[in-house]
């Protein structure tokens, strides 16, 4: 609140009221009572008194800077001998500063930094001016003596003509008179009166010519005065310029020498940048001010005299001329800043006159520079170069962030896209997830069939349930074939593809595996499949395969078909699978689902024409179509490595039509099909939707289940494949990295895990998935299963040099090794397994990692002694008489020491004897004597509890 009476000041003050009217009064301020108002220059009149009072107004001693530059530098120079030698050149420059009295008022906008040389310097420019204005002002006093010279000749050459013609005319009427005189006195006698007449006549004309002559004389006097007027005011206006000329000259050098300060920008509110052209700086700060508004200068020339204006610009040009176009315009040390200012001791040279030094001036001012904040883009893997390429910044920056985020990383290596934008914000920046750029896109419009027409197709059905529940053999019974018999074990190891061709239309079959260990199997069946035929046995009923059959086939939203097999048994229940069925959410379309049950035997063919006859009544009402001339698109139902074919991969085609010599992609494979052979090894041309054939000429074995598509263009499907693939091996890399920070503490108790490395090759991508997934979950936390390498193929000498290197089993199933890879397993000790049956190898790897267990512990108790009497020996110690009240007491056995029914302690026994002979073992009811190892401390009463500790092994 501001103060507006004496009272509320002093208040304000913190002073006593009294004290503070003393203060006014002698301050001059005349004020009686505490009441009275306060005017702000009262105010100001009570701090000048306080302040003359105190001495502040006095000046102290002036404030000095000094500054010392040094330069080193070095020339070379030959000696009279013709050697080069290096001469060290030191140049020290030193500068003093001092403030000047009148720059007080301004110092908030102005710093004084004049030294001694440069105020010499400009005297002898103010003396050097000087004397060029006394030159200029001689030159102008002769120029206005010789215009005065040239006025008096011409007013004494006048005043002659005027004589002259004074003289002129008197002459004329002289001889007018005299001839007037002379015919007077011839014709006085004629005629007196015309004499009379005539000398009238002659006086008249005398005195016209007197007028003319006056008149005349008049009109050259007017002429020259007018001429000296006009010459008069020529030299006033040069006079008043040259002197302006000096004044500005005088005022230039006594102005002080200015420091342009950036004015600071309030942060409560920016202002917003000035877009920036190609001759105007982003922003113009208000440094460009006037020199005589920043020196507070009252002289300025007047908007109307232009020769005014012209000399202040020329003067003000001048002390930039010296610098600027002198060769040597000041010394510039190693740390000296390259400003573009226009004053200050420090600023370069460089040629330029006015025009020059204005543009300098303008273009070489650096406005202060704020940080910068990018936008980074990350995407799902990044190197540390290019991360730091995107950022602006060196990399060795980025290193060290991710050494202060406790990673250690090198300029290559490949970071996740969490940590790069970890990253990235740790060093200001802001971090957005982006993809790269995905070749992928271009599959975009390749996978559009509005221009195709779509036409009805045949039934992909899937064959699902539990193991041995009789699914191949019902489908072997609809082809017509023995397919059961060729499975190892009577098993299905793999997804079969076949087409049936019926009366009503054909369909195709995929029969899954029903084993546990083929759970990614069946999903695919489902995936790929439109009607699922669940298989129950009628005497087994509901078996875990079966719910998880019946979950995929939810999940892949596909209808059911119950099919109840071995009806014709004995011991068949269909009524209890029924129930059975009800309860996992499988309804009867008798009990009003929408799941038909049939009854059929795969052995005699029971209920087959029935249940193909609900199969294709679902199709129908499915109502299945796909478009038939587009581009084959298909599904990856089963893929292998077959030795005299290279990778063959079991294609299911869902729409178009698979042509030979089409070019696929198949995941990170492609290539161009060579071949076509359908279930029954028969070459063919094409394949239709819900067709299966196997094809020939992929670059590698796909992964089962991935999908396969035609492109038009063999380079195109090159680069997918190649960007699939490195897009595979970046992430993995990155993910690895990644985890290396968070599995710390597990690889410190990596040395207490026994591993089991195995090499597993198999015959098609399916079982080599299926297999490597159940051994993986045989680990525990004391012994794990380590696949060092897994791959679809024959056992090579490769596999067997990586399982040497390894120390690792190679596991064969369905695959063998050739001659060469035996020959090298032997001479190396390499332990190859053949599998033909999945169970057999889960097994087997088991029981081996069972073998690795370290075995359990057990105690057992043996017998048990009573100390009857305790007898002390030197050198050897306590000895009790024992009586053997149960089991039997051994030489090797350990024992307890019980003291009223309390373990008091546990050891071994020492020396047993009886009859003073050394016995291996003493039965109960007979006496003995015996020591403890390194233990007395035994009494009358205690009890001996011997046992033994057995080690007995475990299992998984």
């Amino acid at each position: 609140m501001a103060s507006n009476n004496v009272a509320q000041f002093a208040t304000e003050l913190k002073m006593p009221a009294d004290l503070l009217l003393t203060q006014l009064r002698s301050a001059g301020v005349e004020k009686s009572s505490t009441s009275d108002p306060l005017s702000k220059d009262d105010k100001d009149k009570l701090l000048n008194h306080l302040r003359r009072t105190h001495g502040a107004a006095e000046s102290g001693e002036k404030k000095k800077i000094t500054v010392t530059r040094k330069e080193t530098s070095e020339i070379k120079q030959a000696d009279a001998s013709g050697k080069s030698r290096t001469i060290q050149v030191e140049v020290r420059k030193k500068r003093t500063f001092v403030q000047r009295d009148d720059l007080v008022t301004a110092k908030a906008t102005q710093a004084p930094v004049i030294d001694a040389a440069e105020q010499a310097r400009r005297e002898e420019e103010a003396r050097r001016q000087s004397e060029l204005i006394a030159r200029q002002e001689a030159e102008l006093r002769e120029k206005q003596e010789r215009l005065a010279k040239l006025e008096s000749e011409k007013a004494e050459q006048a005043k002659a003509a005027e004589e002259q013609a004074k003289r002129d005319a008197e002459e004329r009427a002289q001889r007018e008179a005299a001839a007037a005189a002379q015919a007077e006195s011839v014709a006085k006698a004629d005629a007196a009166g015309a004499a009379d007449a005539e000398a009238e006549t002659k006086k008249a004309a005398a005195d016209e010519a007197k007028k003319a002559a006056a008149e005349e004389s008049k009109r050259k006097a007017d002429e020259a005065a007018k001429e000296a007027a006009e010459r008069a005011a020529a030299t006033e206006r040069a006079r008043k310029a040259v002197a302006d000329e000096v004044a500005q000259i005088k005022a230039m050098m006594a102005q002080p020498r200015r420091v342009i300060k950036a004015p600071e920008v309030p942060p409560a509110k920016p202002k917003a940048a000035e877009p920036a052209t190609l001759h105007k700086p982003a922003e113009k700060k208000a440094a460009d001010a006037k020199p005589g508004e920043a020196a507070g200068s009252g002289a300025r020339p007047k908007p109307g005299d232009k020769k005014s204006i012209k000399s202040a610009n020329v003067a003000s040009t001048w002390s930039d001329e010296k610098k600027r176009g002198a060769p040597g315009g000041g010394m510039k040390g190693r740390g000296a800043p390259s400003t573009g200012g226009r004053d200050g001791w420090r600023a370069g040279g460089g040629r330029g006159g006015r025009r020059g030094g204005h543009d300098d001036r303008e273009s070489n001012f650096q406005a202060p520079t704020e940080a910068i904040v990018k936008d980074v883009h990350v995407p799902e893997t990044i190197t540390v170069a290019e991360l730091a390429h995107k950022m602006s910044v060196k990399a060795s920056e980025v290193i060290k962030q991710l050494m202060k985020l406790g990673q250690m990383c090198t300029i290559n290596q490949v970071l996740d896209q969490e940590t790069a934008m970890i990253v990235v914000e740790e060093m200001g920046h802001k971090a957005f997830a982006a993809a790269e750029d995905d070749p992928e896109a271009l599959l975009a419009d390749q996978g559009e069939h509005a221009e195709f027409e779509s036409k009805p197709r045949a039934p992909v059905v899937t064959v699902m349930g539990h193991v041995d529940h009789g699914k191949t053999s019902l489908l072997d019974y609809i082809r017509r074939a023995k397919v059961a018999a060729g499975e190892a074990g009577g098993i299905t190891q793999h997804i079969g593809a076949y087409h049936v061709d019926t009366p009503r239309g054909m369909v195709t079959f995929l029969d899954t595996p029903g084993h546990e260990a083929f759970t990614a199997m069946r999903a695919r069946g489902a995936k790929a499949t439109d009607i699922v035929i669940l298989v129950v046995a009628a005497d087994d009923g509901v078996m875990p395969q079966t719910k998880e059959a019946i979950a995929h086939a939810k999940a892949a939203g596909v209808p059911l078909v119950v099919a109840i097999n071995k009806i014709d048994k004995q011991g068949a229940n269909p009524d209890r699978v029924t129930q059975e069925l009800v309860a996992e959410g499988v309804v009867p379309e008798e009990y009003g689902g929408e799941s038909p049950f049939v009854q059929v035997s795969a052995k005699t063919g029971q209920g087959i024409d029935d249940l193909l006859e609900n199969v294709l009544l679902q199709a129908e009402v499915l109502e299945l179509k796909a478009p038939v001339e587009s581009l084959a698109r298909g599904l990856v139902v089963e893929a292998r490595l077959d030795k005299g074919r290279g990778p063959v991969a079991t294609i299911l085609v869902q729409s178009g039509t698979l042509k030979r010599g089409d070019v696929v992609l198949a995941g990170s494979s492609f290539g161009r099909v060579r071949a076509m052979l359908d279930e029954n090894g028969k070459s063919v041309s094409e394949a239709g939707p819900s067709f299966p054939v196997e094809i020939q000429g992929l670059t590698e074995v796909p992964s089962a289940g991935e999908e396969v598509m035609v492109m038009a263009d063999e380079r195109k499907a090159r680069e997918i494949a190649l960007f699939r693939q490195g897009k595979f091996r970046d992430v993995k890399l990155a993910k690895q990295q990644a985890a290396k920070l968070e599995n710390i503490l597990d690889q410190m108790g990596e040395g207490e895990v026994k591993n089991l490395p195995l090499i597993v090759k198999t015959d098609v991508q399916g079982s080599q998935e299926a297999l490597v997934g159940s051994l993986q979950k045989l680990s525990t936390s004391e012994v794990r299963v380590q696949i060092v390498h897994a791959a679809v193929g024959g056992i090579t000498e490769s596999d067997v040099n990586l399982a040497t290197a390894s120390k690792a089993v190679i596991i064969g199933f369905n695959a063998r090794a050739d001659a060469q890879a035996r020959k090298l397993a032997e001479t190396n000790g390499v332990d190859i397994r053949y599998y033909s049956i999945i169970y057999d190898a889960i097994d087997e790897i088991k029981t081996a990692l069972s073998g690795m267990l370290a075995p359990e512990k057990r105690e057992h108790i043996t017998g048990q002694v009573e100390i009857r009497q305790v007898i002390l020996v030197s050198k050897i110690g306590a000895i009790a008489g024992c009586l053997v009240t149960d089991g039997v007491v051994k030489r090797t056995s350990s024992v307890r020491l019980l003291r009223n029914n309390i373990v008091i302690w546990t050891g071994e026994i020492d020396s047993l004897k009886r009859f003073k002979d050394d016995a291996k073992e003493v039965r109960a009811g007979l006496e003995c004597g015996l020591s403890l190892k390194n233990y007395n401390d035994i009494e009358v009463g205690d009890v001996l509890e011997v046992f033994e500790v057995q080690e007995v092994a475990r299992t998984l």
